[in-house]
């Protein structure tokens, strides 16, 4: 940090660190509430829909019949029922809940560019960032899209040094590897460290690296594998056929669940901010939650056949083997789309865009268990009481990994921008 940055930051009270990791389960589409985790059982047909609520281990709240594991946790879960902003397009949504910052305009042709906010990830690279070796930002197993790529997935205006380590490889694949951790037989490290001096003298003598942030943003990724091929404890996270078959069976044999089970490897490991990407395309039979007719096919037996049996065995294997190896008290699971859907049915048995009030579960450390925070009306429309912005779970995780949110980068303009302008959601913290 330069001299105004240290000046600027040494006037906030830094808060103390109160988790070493986040898991960002990105649910692109938008899942709903009424089909899952605040259902409106008392509301007519079209708001209801066909599903029943069961009963959950925390006494009052009820989850959808299709989410059985998930019902047995609900006592370990904080529930965030009052998420709401104003953008229905996925791409402008998608960057709001990727970056905690409101898109300059509600589109679905929203350009992703060096003058929109960076990733939560990124921004803890810059500003609290793992330990030499380890990779502080990761993302996988997809870059998402609707039409072009949505914005809020890499380092944006920080420069390419903070962009995360991004696998887009799929984990479910038996040869799933990174290729770009190993080395060829005929290729040491050292040799290769020599390689990269030689590359350097290079560029000094042409300039390169003075006149180029580019340049110097590729530099620092050299520098970031070559630290990596360094670290065993990195090579073996990725190493997925260390794991027991019964544990990878456990997670579920798709893309999503081994994606989730790496997460955890990648934990152990010491990444700071992990995000999995529920799916590369916003809806469709194996895409993502955006189930109002994706195709000209009704929602239900998409949530019946894949959405709601992916959720109900995944989420709840990933809180329990945290729990059992000891991780959850320094591990926070985020589950979260970038909205909702509406209360009511459409005509093709499906639910539209709808981000006037939208459900995230929040699971680990820092956060209360067994809590439902804020309530939506009795057709889960809007927020009954206590509604929250997505700049304000930004705010609350950097606050928990103990970053101020106030704390100020400088975007490409060289503009001082807070990494938050969200306020910390207080009622949820333990």
């Amino acid at each position: 940090l330069g001299l105004p940055q240290l000046l600027q930051a040494a006037g906030h009270s830094h808060p103390k660190a109160r988790v070493k990791s986040v898991i960002f389960l990105h649910q692109w589409g938008g899942p709903s509430h009424h089909d899952t985790f605040d259902m409106k059982p008392d509301a007519p047909a079209e708001v209801r829909g066909k599903y029943k609520p069961i009963a959950s281990s925390l006494p009052g709240v009820r989850v959808c019949e299709k989410l059985p594991r998930m019902a047995r946790l609900m006592d370990r879960v904080c529930q965030i029922r009052t998420l709401r902003h104003t953008m229905k397009n996925h791409n402008s949504a998608g960057y709001y809940s990727l970056s905690g910052y409101a898109p300059p305009s509600d589109d679905q042709r929203l350009r992703d560019t060096q003058d929109l906010f960076p990733a939560y990830g990124s921004i803890v690279d810059r500003l609290a960032p793992a330990a030499k070796g380890i990779p502080t930002f990761v993302a996988f197993p997809h870059v998402i899209s609707d039409g072009s790529v949505t914005p809020g997935q890499h380092a944006s205006f920080l420069g390419k040094a903070h962009d995360p380590l991004l696998i887009t490889q799929d984990p479910n694949h038996s040869d799933f590897r990174l290729p770009e951790l190993s080395l060829p037989a005929s290729l040491s490290l050292d040799r290769l460290q020599a390689r990269r001096e030689m590359l350097k003298l290079v560029d000094q003598q042409s300039r390169l690296l003075e006149f180029s942030a580019r340049a110097r943003g590729i530099e620092a990724h050299h520098e970031r594998a070559i630290a990596m091929l360094t670290s065993p404890g990195v090579k073996a996270a990725f190493d997925l056929s260390r794991e027991p078959q019964a544990v990878r069976d456990r997670y579920g044999r798709t893309t999503y669940g081994q994606s989730c089970l790496l997460a955890r490897r990648l934990v152990e490991a010491g990444a700071k901010f992990i995000n999995v990407y529920f799916s590369q395309s916003i809806g469709g039979d194996r895409g993502g939650w955006d189930t109002h007719g994706f195709n000209d096919k009704p929602m239900y037996p998409i949530l019946d056949n894949y959405l709601l049996p992916v959720l109900d065995q995944t989420l709840p294997t990933l809180i329990e083997d945290l729990e059992t190896r000891g991780l959850l008290d320094t591990t926070l699971i985020v589950w979260v789309g970038e909205f909702g859907r509406t209360p009511r049915i459409n005509k093709i048995a499906g639910r539209d865009h709808w981000p006037q009030c939208y459900p995230a579960l929040l699971c680990g450390a820092g956060v209360k268990r067994g809590h439902v925070h804020g309530a939506s009306d009795k057709l889960g429309a809007y927020p009954a009481s206590d509604p929250q912005r997505p700049e304000d779970l930004s705010a609350t995780l950097f606050h928990l990994l103990g970053i101020a949110p106030e704390t100020e980068v400088r975007d490409a303009l060289d503009r001082p921008l807070p990494i938050s302008p969200g306020s910390v959601i207080e009622g949820i913290l333990a």
